[in-house]
């Protein structure tokens, strides 16, 4: 009886060796197990721009020439994108804050000045000092010269803002709330300035907009020079708004749309800002982030497109002939308002993204897309034969673990198969 128990062990044991070889399925989380992007517009296609993809959380990126800078968030580094590869020696180096929404924030080019958006910190991932926007001079190896433009207030680790843009030499920044609620915030008390605000960075100028929660998407229209944002709201409404000078968004009394015409009039007045409705709002937040504008190259120039961080969406709108807004065609939609029952088919182009928090045209008229939580650059560009294209790495990858499951399999049925044979033996001796 007892060898026949050890007789057991010993089976067992070679099976359990044999399931040593299957794969832990939960572990594989790297790019090359993701199935990657996808595109739903049979006229384009994505692709992986860089290879070797971006550490440590890219937050923003911008184009000097055809080259790319990306900010790394939690390392205070800028890397540089040059013909597809990520240099190995970053371009700049300093101390940022990385708690919360703090870091390397936003960053937006003109020729070869570079505008900087982060938190500064006393040390390398340190306690905060503020918010800050430094230019530099691209030397085509390095930042180079900084100069100190503008401080902002970082009290608070969330709604810090960081994102940046630029038109006809006028630099823009935004800043949410930072957990602020006065005059700039729509309440009839003083509090502090340089918050839930669209700054004039350079050259300096009054605030652009106001009453703004949290924002981390700005862009410019290139047919007519509008400005455009994205905003995170609370439990409910994020929002895209077409912002003309003296915008008032209305935070912290409004988010989302209303027809309420005594509580927009109840609005404090704060200078001549004035208050109007979004252009399009998710009554459940998808943590909109970048927006840009399409191309003629992409056949999209009339169109925005928007990502975010909360469902990896590519989401695609349809301007209107003034370009002060949206048409749809669903009747869900005619609201301007994507209702928790109503279905996003329309405004949805691609999934798979991640938490993606940049997206920015290149010089070649093609969208390029960058994934924080997948730490890639991906492109969108025109489908050769209008048929959906995969990336190459993410198909590499599937190959792999197709191939390591198999084997996996194999080998746990040959294991299997041996040591059944060798139970049968021993158990064979032991009779004779």
């Amino acid at each position: 009886m007892m060898r026949q128990g050890k007789n057991v062990k010993v089976f067992l044991l070679a099976l359990c060796m044999s399931m040593s070889f299957l794969p832990v399925f939960g572990s594989h989380t790297g790019n090359n197990e993701s199935p990657g992007p996808v595109m739903y517009e049979q006229s384009l296609t994505v692709e992986r721009y860089v290879k070797e993809g971006i550490p440590n959380s890219p937050t923003t990126m911008a184009f000097v020439g055809d080259d790319i800078l990306v900010l790394e968030r939690y390392t205070g580094l800028v890397r540089l994108v040059r013909d597809g590869q990520l240099s190995p020696w970053p371009v700049l180096d300093v101390s940022v804050a990385k708690d919360g929404e703090r870091g390397m924030l936003g960053i937006t080019t003109i020729e070869n000045d570079a505008y900087l958006y982060f938190t500064a910190a006393d040390s390398d991932a340190g306690k905060a000092i503020e918010n800050r926007v430094v230019k530099y001079t691209w030397n085509g190896d390095k930042l180079v010269d900084p100069v100190l433009l503008k401080t902002l207030p970082s009290d608070n680790y969330y709604h810090n803002g960081g994102a940046m843009t630029n038109h006809n030499g006028q630099v823009y920044a935004v800043i949410g709330d930072n957990g602020n609620y006065g005059w700039l915030q729509n309440r009839p008390h003083e509090w502090k300035n340089d918050t839930s605000v669209i700054l004039r960075v350079d050259p300096p100028g009054p605030y652009y907009a106001i009453g703004i929660r949290n924002s981390f998407g700005l862009a410019i229209d290139p047919v007519n020079g509008s400005l455009w944002d994205t905003e995170n709201g609370p439990d409910e409404y994020d929002e895209i708004n077409f912002v003309p000078e003296n915008f008032n968004s209305g935070w912290i009394e409004i988010m989302g749309p209303t027809d309420n015409q005594t509580k927009i009039d109840s609005l404090p007045k704060y200078g001549d800002y004035v208050y109007s409705n979004p252009e399009f709002s998710w009554q459940k937040p998808v943590a909109p982030t970048a927006i840009e504008f399409g191309s003629k190259e992409l056949g999209q120039d009339n169109k925005v497109f928007v990502v975010d961080c909360n469902t990896g969406n590519l989401y695609r709108f349809t301007l209107n002939p003034d370009r002060t807004g949206f048409v749809f065609e669903s009747p869900d939609l005619q609201d301007l308002v994507l209702n928790v029952d109503d279905s996003p088919d329309e405004i949805i182009v691609g999934s798979g993204f991640g938490c993606s928090t940049d997206i920015e045209l290149g010089p070649d008229g093609f969208l390029y897309i960058l994934s924080l939580s997948q730490g890639e650059i991906y492109r969108i560009i025109p489908a050769a034969s209008g048929e959906q294209s995969v990336p190459d790495s993410p198909i590499i990858g599937a190959t792999t673990e197709y191939i390591l499951i198999t084997s996996a399999i194999i080998a746990t049925i040959i294991v299997a198969v041996v040591a059944t044979m060798l139970v049968r033996v021993i158990i064979k001796k032991r009779k004779s």
